[in-house]
Order: C-alpha cells, then sequence, then structure tokens
C-alpha cells in the first residue's frame, strides 16, 4: 500500500503549484495511492507499507511525527521541491523559513527523495553535507507533468495570435512581477503595441505594492493590463489559447511548471535565464533571458510583439519537443517504491 499524504493540499483554499503537484498526482496515481492525512498515518501503516508526501512538514505542525519516524513503522518516500526559503528568507513567508530547515533535514531519514529538478536536488545535497547529516537515500530527479492546465495538448496556431503576453504566478517579490511592470512601461511609453495579462493571487505578507503598482499602470495606460487575480483552470486555459506569449522573469524556482504549461499549451515563453529552469527552457519554444536586464527583455518582447517570423521561430520548435506528463510522473513513484521494495506494491 502506498499512502497519500494530503494533510495540508486536502484543505487547501489556494491553487498553488505545491497543491498541483498534489492534485494531479492523486488523479493520475488513482488506486494506487491511498489518501491519508496527519496523525491517520500513525494508526494505518504497516512496515510493508509507503508514506508518499509531497508536502512540506515540520515537527512543530505534525508533534510526533519525528518519534513515529525513528521507529521506521514502514518505507518513507517524498517529492522534493526547492529550498527558497532558506535562500531567500527575505522574501517568503516567516512560517516557511522557520519550517524549512527541520524538514529538509527530516528529509534525510527518508528511504527514497525525488527532487523536482537538477537544481533543487543539488540544493538539497548541499544542505546535508553542510548540516553534516548522513542521508539513507539516493536522490534522484523526477519530471513534473506539463498538463496542469489543459487536458489534451495543444499545438501552435497556424500565425501569431495578437500581441498579448500573459504571466502566471503569485503577486510577491519573487515572482519579479514589478519588474515585468517596469519593463512593460518603459515599452508602452515608446509606443510599443501590446496587452499584458497577469494571473495570480496576492501573496498578502510581500504582493500588495505589486497590486498597488498594477493599479497605476492600469489608470495610466487603459486596456494595456489586465490583471485576473487567481484564475481558475478554464480561464487560465483561455488566457493561454489567446496571448502570443507567456513572460515567466522568475527570480527562484523549484521546477517552473508555467514555462511547462505554457508549452504544453503551444506558447512559446520568455523566462529568465535559471539553471532551474534551462532545464525545460533548453529544449525549444522558449528564450531564456538574464534575470533583472530590463535591456534584454525589453527587445525581446518587442521584438515578439512586432514580428511574425521571431514568434514563429519560437513557436515552430514547441511540436517537436516531448513534454512529461502527470501520468508519467505519478507512474514513476510508483516504480521507485515498488524499486525498493523488491516487488510489486500492493494496490
Amino acid at each position: 500500500m502506498i499512502y497519500f499524504d494530503t494533510t495540508q493540499a486536502g484543505s487547501a483554499r489556494h491553487a498553488s503549484g505545491l497543491n498541483r503537484v498534489s492534485t494531479r498526482l492523486r488523479a493520475e496515481g488513482g488506486t494506487a495511492f491511498t489518501p491519508i492525512a496527519w496523525p491517520t498515518w500513525s494508526r494505518t501503516v504497516e512496515p510493508k507499507d509507503w508514506f508518499l508526501t509531497t508536502e512540506l512538514f515540520s515537527e512543530a505542525e505534525r508533534p510526533g511525527l519525528s518519534r513515529w519516524m525513528r521507529r521506521r513503522p514502514c518505507r518513507f518516500a517524498a517529492v522534493f521541491h526547492d529550498a527558497i526559503p532558506l535562500r531567500y528568507p527575505d522574501i517568503t513567508w516567516p512560517r516557511s523559513v522557520a519550517r524549512h530547515p527541520g524538514y529538509m533535514s527530516l528529509l534525510a531519514e527518508f528511504d527514497r527523495v525525488l527532487a523536482v529538478s537538477e537544481a533543487s536536488r543539488r540544493d538539497l545535497l548541499g544542505f546535508w553535507r553542510w548540516q553534516g547529516l548522513r542521508p539513507r537515500a539516493e536522490v534522484t530527479v523526477i519530471a513534473l507533468g506539463a498538463d496542469g492546465v489543459a487536458g489534451a495538448r495543444v499545438a501552435p496556431p497556424d500565425s501569431a495570435p495578437g500581441p498579448r503576453f500573459l504571466s502566471v504566478g503569485i503577486l510577491e517579490p519573487r515572482k519579479n512581477q514589478a519588474f515585468l511592470l517596469e519593463v512593460a512601461e518603459r515599452l508602452w511609453r515608446e509606443r510599443v503595441v501590446f496587452a499584458l495579462h497577469l494571473v495570480g493571487r496576492v501573496n498578502p505578507a510581500f504582493g500588495r505594492p505589486v497590486l498597488r503598482r498594477i493599479r497605476d499602470l492600469q489608470a495610466r495606460f487603459p486596456g494595456l493590463l489586465e490583471y485576473h487575480g487567481a484564475a481558475d483552470d478554464a480561464t487560465l486555459t483561455a488566457l493561454h489559447r489567446r496571448a502570443r506569449a507567456t513572460l515567466f522573469a522568475t527570480r527562484a524556482e523549484g521546477c517552473g511548471l508555467p514555462v511547462l504549461e505554457s508549452l504544453w499549451q503551444g506558447v512559446p515563453c520568455l523566462c529568465s535565464d535559471l539553471p532551474v529552469l534551462r532545464e525545460n527552457a533548453g529544449g525549444g519554444g522558449c528564450r531564456a533571458l538574464p534575470l533583472d536586464q530590463p535591456d534584454a527583455w525589453a527587445a525581446a518582447i518587442r521584438e515578439l510583439a512586432g514580428s511574425e517570423s521571431a514568434w514563429c521561430e519560437l513557436a515552430g520548435q514547441i511540436p517537436g519537443r516531448r513534454l512529461p506528463r502527470w501520468s508519467e510522473t505519478a507512474a514513476t513513484l510508483v516504480a521507485a517504491c515498488d524499486e525498493l521494495h523488491g516487488g510489486r506494491v500492493a494496490t
């Protein structure tokens, strides 16, 4: 039996990247995964079972967890996302910053850890070395699915859509919408014709200055900037279908699902030139741009907004790319547990 941790995701109110991972894996894993929430684990599992989590956790949030794990009541597997709270504590939720060192230390006790990117894998191994920990398991990389928003994969249209750009992500400093707005204002002042659509809820601790900036630019450039808030998947799909390209100027990611989901929808992407994003952007359909370099971003947006051939070059690279599906991610997780178990996992 593989027990799938739903302690947080089962009651989540926001469609975050972490919740998308949990939701899509549960859907694609089907009967291979049995949902379970703390503290039911300690009353349910047997030595032959697996406990699989994609969530973030700590002893403070789940009292008794460390003691229960030390008893080795079952096998443990986890999906590791990123070390962002340790790398960017000044712009991360204080609760996440406080939780993350203990969480990453506990992962060293797991039997199997699968990182969502090679960059995240390196961060986790580096943290363990820094802490002097000797992990039980080798950390491998797992590919997350690109089909998180739309069902069937979409091919790019025959010609470029209107000059509309889409940026998806919670409004906060890490996602860097303030930088995009700076670039957009510069181009609008230069009379470059395009519209920018932003999707994402507001981070209540850090996002309000970005929202004020949006409102200011909407007043000064009517009709050129639209903010859709926390849009549902149907709205997000419709926005992708009308976009010429997506913009992902993020400062740090564990994987960068918006890049994969953009490509799945047949939409080229301009993204930050981060090692983690290169893992997915390097296959085509994307252009990686220097982080926080307004000249480079302005030039790329200006070119895509005004050049059909520039769009065709990027869009033409998308259909030939192989993109991972969530069903494959779920199957990889099941196989990872099966491999260590030495036989078929009971379902």
